[in-house]
């Protein structure tokens, strides 16, 4: 097999060679097809991520020691089974395509039994704690963790698992809405643009996009977004306040920067939640009485469980969810996309095409 490896951080990956994993026990080998290219991945591939004020978080302390293979968003085919796997998944036959889940647990703790894989300790999550989605191949170690996907786009399908998953988690901390109620939606890259789309097909129809780009409007308008705001006015959160009309019950920021918090905070009504999703990095200071006296919410969400991912499939296949822009490029091409991605120059997502590599 082979695979896309970060050796140095910072530096390009390297296509490496290796032997083709085999499955035992409960594990499944998947031949990955499709690989979606996340945000996060730029800051597992610099080896760390912005606490602001200096700090930072280094993934090397997490277990993310190079030579490492990323990608968290993989869809692909069933190549080989373990004998117990048969058993705990009646009709999983090789050759079937699925959804990868990524967000794995240790399967043993109190909320991995609960089905939180997601909230675990001792995380195994693809391609952040375990090898990932870069690859030819890839071992799971339960067939629980495959979704069925078919009549979905592939390309698009594979994104559900991260941008559509953590968008569809992050919907579901929302408030109660009101149909004066409003929601900002923080960053229309491919994170955003499924959140624009998920929120759309649950019936929300007062949207504004916020982006400093506005060359994603459009997109986001298609998608669902009613209005439209470009963040980089210096005003951007009393206009924010006034498209919403003093309305403004919920933001769900994507992008996770003091920028944006500065936009969308100050502009909630009272009661309202700004829920942050996005790991750009930063830090805030914020005063203790207002967030009592406003009765606001500032909740953090992180991509999601198993039973949502599942929701959100359901919603792709009864056509409810409109599909994002998604763009497939050879899995050779990884290096010069995660450049593109690093200098905002990506409409909605890039899914690696590992049929087209070399």
């Amino acid at each position: 097999m082979f695979s896309w490896d970060v050796i140095e951080h910072g530096k390009p990956l390297q296509k490496v060679l290796r032997d083709t994993p085999k499955a035992k026990g409960t594990e499944v080998v998947i031949r990955i097809t499709r690989s979606g290219v996340c945000h996060s991945d730029l800051h597992i591939w610099d080896g760390y991520f912005d606490l602001g004020g200096g700090k930072k978080f280094f993934v090397k302390d997490r277990g993310c020691i190079p030579p490492f293979t990323m990608g968290h968003e993989p869809f692909g085919v069933v190549e080989a089974m373990g004998p117990g796997a048969k058993k705990a998944m009646r009709g999983l036959k090789t050759g079937q395509k699925k959804l990868v889940f990524p967000w794995i647990g240790c399967g043993k703790c109190t909320v991995c039994k609960e089905g939180q894989d997601n909230y675990c300790l001792s995380q195994k999550f693809l391609g952040v704690y375990t090898r990932g989605g870069y690859g030819t191949h890839i071992v799971i170690p339960h067939p629980k963790y495959l979704v069925d996907a078919s009549g979905i786009d592939e390309g698009f399908a594979s994104t559900l698992a991260c941008s559509g998953l953590t968008a569809y988690s992050a919907i579901a901390k929302l408030p109660e809405l009101a149909a004066r109620d409003w929601v900002a939606v923080l960053g229309c890259g491919g994170l955003g643009l499924v959140g624009i789309s998920i929120l759309k097909a649950k019936g929300v129809k007062n949207i504004i996009a916020c982006d400093v780009d506005p060359s994603k409007f459009d997109a986001a308008r298609k998608l669902g977004a009613k209005l439209v705001l470009d963040t980089r006015a210096p005003d951007a959160a009393a206009k924010l306040g006034v498209l919403a009309k003093g309305s403004l019950a919920a933001a769900i920021d994507f992008v996770g920067m003091p920028a944006t918090f500065n936009v969308a905070y100050p502009a909630l009504r009272k009661g309202g939640r700004y829920v942050i999703c996005g790991l750009f990095g930063g830090e805030v200071t914020l005063s203790l009485p207002p967030i009592a006296q406003r009765a606001v919410g500032v909740v953090g969400s992180y991509v999601g469980n198993l039973q949502e991912l599942k929701e959100v499939v359901a919603l792709a296949k009864k056509k409810k969810l409109k599909a994002t822009p998604v763009t497939l490029r050879s899995a050779d091409e990884v290096n010069r996309i995660l450049a593109e991605l690093k200098a905002g120059k990506v409409l909605g997502r890039v899914v690696l095409d590992f049929e087209r590599a070399k």
